[in-house]
């Protein structure tokens, strides 16, 4: 099952080529970083994993200094790695859910096999491009 990591929401798409090329030197010959599942996140309206990627964190942030004067305030601001599992739900039943996966969660790993662009234009997103890891 795949699973998707959203490292920045919004960037321009005059940047598309540069930022390809930023993830392949990210990505190509280079081994997968390790993570792990490290806990359960409340969004309030919904429930997320936590991960822990130091190496993802490093890539994260050279993407930001590259594309400081890009970034929305929503980008520019802290990020917490996380897969979003429940949104856009009333909080009494976010609230459940946290209960009930707290009750038997344990630490794993977790394979983080690449990265990927995505464009959404008002509809579905759409996959522009994929870097793998090696």
């Amino acid at each position: 099952m795949a699973a998707h990591l959203t490292m920045f929401h919004h960037l321009p798409p005059s940047i598309e080529a540069e930022l390809k090329h930023r993830l392949n030197e990210e990505t190509r010959g280079v081994r997968a970083p390790d993570a792990r599942v490290a806990g359960l996140i409340s969004l309030g309206r919904g429930v997320a994993y936590k991960i822990e990627c130091p190496a993802l964190i490093g890539i994260r942030a050279r993407l930001a200094e590259a594309f400081v004067g890009l970034l929305t305030p929503q980008d520019a601001g802290g990020w917490r790695p996380h897969v979003t599992i429940q949104n856009k739900v009333q909080p009494a039943a976010a609230k459940v859910l946290l209960g009930a996966l707290s009750r038997d969660f344990r630490p794993r790993a977790v394979e983080i096999a690449g990265l990927a662009t995505w464009w959404y234009r008002g509809g579905p997103w759409e996959p522009l491009s994929r870097h793998m890891f090696a």
